[in-house]
C-alpha cells in the first residue's frame, strides 16, 4: 500500500486563508475510484495500491488550484511506500496509538 501526504500552498492570491482551494481540489479527486483520502489540519493523506494514482490525483489537485486562478501553487508531496505489510491510514495511526494508550514500549 502507498500513501502519501499532499500539501499545497497557493500563492499570489488575496486572502491568506487557502480553505477553499484546498476544499475544491479534495472535491475533485473524492470521485476517484483507486484512492482514499483523509484531511488533516495540515495536508491531506492519499491512499492507493498504485503510485500512478497517487501522482494522478497530485496533478488534478494542483490543475484544480491553477483552474481557479492561481498562477503559482507550491507543492509538497511525502510518500510512503510499503511492500512487506498491507497498512490502511487506519492502522498505521492505531500502531501509534496503541503505545500512547499503554504509556510504555
Amino acid at each position: 500500500m502507498i500513501h502519501a501526504e499532499i500539501s499545497i500552498y497557493p500563492i499570489g492570491t488575496d486572502s491568506t486563508s487557502i480553505s477553499i482551494y484546498i476544499a475544491r481540489a479534495i472535491e475533485a479527486i473524492s470521485d476517484f475510484k483507486e484512492i482514499r483520502y483523509q484531511l488533516t489540519p495540515m495536508g491531506t493523506v492519499l491512499e492507493s495500491d498504485k503510485i500512478e494514482k497517487i501522482f494522478e490525483a497530485s496533478k488534478i489537485i494542483i490543475d484544480t488550484v491553477h483552474r481557479m486562478g492561481v498562477k503559482r501553487v507550491e507543492v509538497i508531496l511525502k510518500i510512503d511506500s510499503r511492500t512487506d505489510k498491507d497498512q490502511t491510514i487506519e492502522s498505521k495511526v492505531s500502531a501509534v496509538t496503541k503505545y500512547l494508550e499503554s504509556k510504555g514500549p
